[in-house]
C-alpha cells in the first residue's frame, strides 16, 4: 500500500475508533525563566536558571541561552552551575508565574470551554468547535499565540492534530515560538520515522525492552501485531498498538476536581524535627495561598519526610473541622511530627506539608491520599 493510502486508512482507523476531533497543545516557552526575562531587561539574552541555590537544590527552569549548555529543569542546581558558570541564578516566584498562567488561561478561555490545564505552561484544548468561528484549528492557535504574545508579551509554541498525544509531540516540533500542524491524512507518516521514546507512557525500562524486540521506531512497532504486544506488555500493549496507528480516544477534560495541594522542601543541611518549625510555617503560608477556599474544602492535612538516608515516611490527621487559616494549618502539621516514631537523631532531608480529602461544603466526597498520588510541590 502506498504511504499516502497508509496514512488514509490510519484516518479511517482513527475516525472509526473515535469521533474526529481538532486539538490543539499549547505550552510556554522556557515559561518561568522567560517570566524573569521578560521583567527584568538585565536578565534579557542571558542563561538565566530559575532556582534556588545550593547542591540539593533543582533547576526549575532554564532559559533558551542556558540550555545551550545543556541545563535542563530538573537538573541538580549545582551541576547546572558547573555547566555555565555565568548562568545567572534567580530563585522561582510561583506567585507571580500563576498570575501569568491565569493571564493566559484567561485567553484559552475566549476560544473553546475545553480547555485541560497540565500545569501552570501548558494545556490542551479541544477546538473541534470555537467561540470566535474559525474555520480551522490553525487559526486558532495561531491567534491564541498572538494574544499571548500581545498581552504578556511571552512566546508560547502550539501543536495541532486530532489526538492529545499528536499535539503535544508537535507543539513540540518548533520550539521555541513555533507552530507545528499534522493533519489526519498526515498522521501515520508523521508517526513513522518516529524513536518509541516519543510515544507517551515510553520510559527506559519500555523502550529498553522494545529495544530488545528490534522495535525502534514507531513504524517498526506499528508491524507486530496486537497480541504480540498484548503478551509482552499487557494491558499497555494494547494501548502501544493504538499509539503506532495514531489512535488516541482520551478527550480534553475540562474542570479537574484537584484531589491534593502540596508543597515541599529540601535542606542544604539536614535537620532534626525540632529545627522543622520554621520551615513548616512556610510551606502552610505557600500551599494556603495557592487555595480556593470558595465551594470545596480540605479535611485531611498530611505530613510528608524524607530521611538523610532516604526513607519516606508520611502522616496525616483529619480534624473535626477543617483548618481555617494558615496559621491553624501550620499547627496541625506540627503536631504531627510528635507522631513520628524514628529516634530523635534522626536527620531529614526534606520536608512537605499538603491538604487532601477535598470536599464540597454542602456534601463531602472522600479523595484519595496526598502524596500517594501527587508527590511534591504545589507548583
Amino acid at each position: 500500500m502506498a504511504p499516502a493510502s497508509v496514512a488514509a486508512a490510519g484516518g479511517a482507523m482513527s475516525a472509526s475508533r473515535a469521533p474526529l476531533r481538532k486539538i490543539v497543545h499549547v505550552d510556554m516557552d522556557a515559561f518561568y525563566a522567560s517570566v524573569e526575562q521578560r521583567d527584568d531587561p538585565a536578565l534579557r539574552d542571558r542563561p538565566v536558571v530559575v532556582a534556588w541555590r545550593g547542591r540539593r537544590s533543582v533547576v526549575c527552569a532554564a532559559s533558551y541561552e542556558a540550555r545551550r549548555f545543556g541545563i535542563h529543569s530538573a537538573m541538580p542546581a549545582a551541576r547546572a552551575e558547573r555547566l555555565c558558570p555565568h548562568a545567572v541564578f534567580v530563585p522561582p516566584d510561583f506567585t507571580r508565574y500563576r498570575a501569568v498562567s491565569a493571564e493566559v488561561r484567561a485567553i484559552f478561555a475566549r476560544y473553546t470551554d475545553l480547555v485541560e490545564p497540565l500545569s501552570l505552561d501548558e494545556a490542551y484544548l479541544d477546538v473541534t468547535e470555537n467561540k470566535r468561528g474559525l474555520e480551522t484549528a490553525t487559526q486558532v492557535a495561531r491567534a491564541i499565540r498572538a494574544d499571548i504574545r500581545a498581552e504578556t508579551g511571552l512566546n508560547a509554541s502550539a501543536g495541532v492534530a486530532p489526538a492529545k498525544y499528536l499535539a503535544k509531540i508537535a507543539s513540540d516540533w518548533r520550539k521555541p515560538n513555533g507552530l507545528f500542524v499534522i493533519q489526519p491524512h498526515e498522521v501515520l507518516d508523521f508517526l513513522a520515522p518516529l524513536p518509541v521514546g516519543k510515544l507517551p507512557g515510553v520510559g527506559r525500562a519500555t523502550r529498553g525492552a522494545l529495544d530488545a524486540l528490534g522495535i525502534h521506531t514507531v513504524g517498526e512497532l506499528r508491524q507486530r501485531p496486537l497480541a504480540e504486544l498484548a503478551a509482552r506488555f499487557g494491558k499497555f500493549g494494547a494501548r502501544l498498538h493504538d499509539l503506532a496507528h495514531g489512535i488516541d480516544t482520551r478527550t480534553v477534560q475540562p474542570r479537574q476536581v484537584r484531589k491534593s495541594l502540596s508543597a515541599e522542601t529540601t535542606f542544604e543541611a539536614d535537620r532534626t524535627l525540632d529545627e522543622l518549625t520554621a520551615p513548616l510555617a512556610e510551606l502552610a503560608a505557600r500551599v494556603w495561598r495557592s487555595l480556593d477556599r470558595s465551594r470545596r474544602e480540605p479535611r485531611t492535612v498530611v505530613l510528608k519526610l524524607k530521611t538523610s538516608d532516604f526513607r519516606l515516611l508520611t502522616r496525616s490527621h483529619t480534624p473535626p473541622q477543617p483548618p481555617s487559616s494558615a496559621d491553624e494549618f501550620a499547627a496541625l502539621s506540627r503536631a504531627l511530627l510528635t507522631r513520628v516514631d524514628l529516634p530523635p537523631a534522626t536527620r531529614y532531608r526534606l520536608v512537605g506539608i499538603g491538604l487532601s480529602n477535598f470536599q464540597l461544603r454542602e456534601q463531602g466526597e472522600r479523595q484519595p491520599g496526598l502524596f500517594a498520588e501527587s508527590p511534591g510541590p504545589a507548583d
